[in-house]
């Protein structure tokens, strides 16, 4: 193994121990214990005190201070009701209860296709007790591979499905990544999204899934170099949190984005 190798797998183990912090945080992705609907009139919903609904823009919470749901923004117990208004997309970190410092259970809010629901991040999750890090291939460095970016004049917006069937998505998408991979006598073309700093986000399927992996994953670039030119290491492709719990709302790749060819590279399917 060269000194270059070396070093480049020295900064995945890295990666990989910041990866699977990330993941064991108290009420981070491994800690979702359901995700429901808000109804248009208060009702009682499971695993959580207090009565919720949704009426037009606004999300409405009704408790006692017996309930002992603390409102996390101000530390106050809740006694009367308690509204917040999210755009789509948006998440709240809203109220919390139980365990000795009444902060067990932090009850997300969260706007989805317009429409109001509640996930239950539980410290105590199965899922997060039992959790010791994320399986994974050994690190390839023939998996690290030279690709072109070829943008769009604009962004072009396509229509996806999400982890929860309820919930459709939308992609916005601002060029193409093209690839080769070992042994393989053939280009790929993915299409990607922009996030932070100019970087590149990539969400796709491949041959792997349903037997190692789990049904997608997603790799990020940095920014393309002047030549447009970008390193795809596939040693770091992540699964969503979907792969984790049957309560995220992810989003699937686009239809195009299919290697037809496995990428025996990145995170496994945690649940296999």
């Amino acid at each position: 193994m060269t000194t270059t190798t070396q070093t480049a797998e020295e900064r995945w183990l890295r990666f990989r121990q910041a990866r699977n912090e990330a993941l064991a945080e108290p009420h981070g992705w491994l800690t979702l214990t359901s995700f429901q609907w808000l109804g248009d009139e208060p009702a009682a919903l499971e695993l959580v005190p207090g009565l919720w609904s949704a009426a037009g823009d606004t999300a409405s919470l009704t408790a006692h201070s017996a309930d002992a749901l603390t409102e996390l923004a101000s530390g106050r117990l809740v006694e009367g009701t308690l509204t917040a208004v999210l755009a789509d997309e948006e998440s709240l970190m809203w109220v919390a209860y139980g365990g000795a410092d009444g902060r067990r259970v932090v009850v997300e809010l969260a706007r989805r296709a317009g429409r109001y629901a509640i996930r239950t991040r539980d410290a105590e999750s199965p899922v997060l007790t039992a959790f010791t890090g994320v399986p994974v291939f050994d690190y390839n460095p023939d998996l690290v591979v030279v690709g072109r970016f070829e943008p769009n004049d604009e962004p072009r917006q396509e229509s996806i499905r999400t982890a929860h069937p309820d919930v459709p998505g939308t992609a916005s998408t601002v060029g193409d990544v093209v690839f080769s991979l070992p042994d393989e006598n053939r280009e790929f073309r993915l299409h990607a999204s922009q996030e932070d700093a100019g970087s590149l986000a990539i969400t796709f399927h491949d041959r792997t899934n349903g037997t190692t992996t789990a049904s997608w994953r997603k790799v990020a670039t940095r920014r393309p170099r002047p030549d447009g030119t970008v390193v795809l290491d596939f040693n770091r492709a992540i699964n969503y949190p979907s792969a984790f719990t049957p309560y995220g709302t992810c989003p699937m790749p686009v239809r195009a984005n299919v290697v037809d060819a496995p990428i025996e590279a990145g995170e496994k399917d945690p649940l296999r």
